[in-house]
C-alpha cells in the first residue's frame, strides 16, 4: 500500500514559493508584514489607525484576507490606503500563492509597506508561510492572558506580539508581566508591544518597529 503525505508536500511547496515572494520583496524594498489574529481583536482599527499616522511618510497598501465581503477592504480604501480584497472561497488561511496574488493586484512595486490582514484565526495562518517580511500576531486584552498556552504554534511563529486594547485592562483580569512570560518562554525572541490603537497608547513603539523594518528592506 502506497502512502501519500500530502500536508508535507503542499507545505513543501509553499515555503519554496514563500522564499520567492521575500526575495522579490527584499528586492524591491518593500516590507510585508502578516497581521494574524482571532477574529474580533481589533486588527482592522489598528491597521485603520496605522494608516493614518504613517500615511505621510509611507506608501502603504494592505491586502485584506476574509472568506467573504469586502467591509474591511472598503473600509481601508476610504482611509486613502491602496487596498485589495482577497476572498478565500473557505479557506481558513493565506498561503504564499495567495498573498502572491493580492500583491501583484495591489501593484506593489511602488509601495513602501504593505500588510496582509489574514483571515481571523489562530491555527490555520500559522500554519503556511505567507511569505511575509515579519509576522505579526495581535492579542487583545479581553481574549486573555492565557491564549499562548492554548495557541502555541501562532505565538511562536511570530516576531512581534501586539498586545490590544490596553485601554480595557482594568476591566478584565489580565496579567501583562504573566502573558510576556508565556510568550518569551514559547519565543524568546520575540517582541512583545502593549498598545492601545483607541487612546494611542504605545502606538509609537510599534511605528518605530515599522519604521526600522521597513528600513531594513532598502
Amino acid at each position: 500500500m502506497q502512502i501519500i503525505e500530502l500536508k508535507e508536500s503542499v507545505t513543501a511547496s509553499n515555503d519554496r514559493d514563500a522564499e520567492i515572494i521575500r526575495e522579490k520583496l527584499k528586492e524591491n524594498g518593500t516590507f510585508l508584514a502578516n497581521i494574524m489574529s482571532s477574529p474580533g481583536s481589533g486588527k482592522t482599527t489598528l491597521l485603520s489607525r496605522t494608516i493614518i499616522d504613517l500615511s505621510g511618510s509611507y506608501k502603504i497598501g494592505v491586502i485584506e484576507a476574509d472568506i467573504a465581503s469586502s467591509v474591511d477592504a472598503e473600509r481601508i480604501e476610504a482611509l486613502g490606503a491602496r487596498s485589495v480584497q482577497v476572498h478565500t472561497d473557505g479557506m481558513c488561511h493565506m498561503d504564499a500563492g495567495m498573498t502572491l496574488t493580492g500583491l501583484e493586484a495591489l501593484n506593489y512595486p511602488d509601495l513602501d509597506l504593505v500588510f496582509l490582514e489574514n483571515v481571523g484565526n489562530l491555527i490555520c495562518p500559522a500554519e503556511f508561510d505567507t511569505g511575509a517580511s515579519k509576522s505579526v500576531m495581535i492579542l487583545s486584552v479581553p481574549e486573555g492572558d492565557d491564549k499562548p498556552l492554548k495557541y502555541p504554534l501562532m505565538f511562536s511563529v511570530s516576531d512581534l506580539i501586539l498586545v490590544t486594547k490596553t485601554d480595557t485592562l482594568p476591566y478584565f483580569n489580565f496579567d501583562l508581566e504573566k502573558c510576556r512570560q508565556r510568550i518569551l518562554r514559547l519565543n524568546p525572541n520575540a517582541q512583545v508591544i502593549p498598545v492601545s490603537a483607541k487612546t494611542g497608547e504605545n502606538m509609537d513603539a510599534w511605528y518605530d518597529w515599522l519604521k526600522t523594518e521597513t528600513k531594513n528592506c532598502k
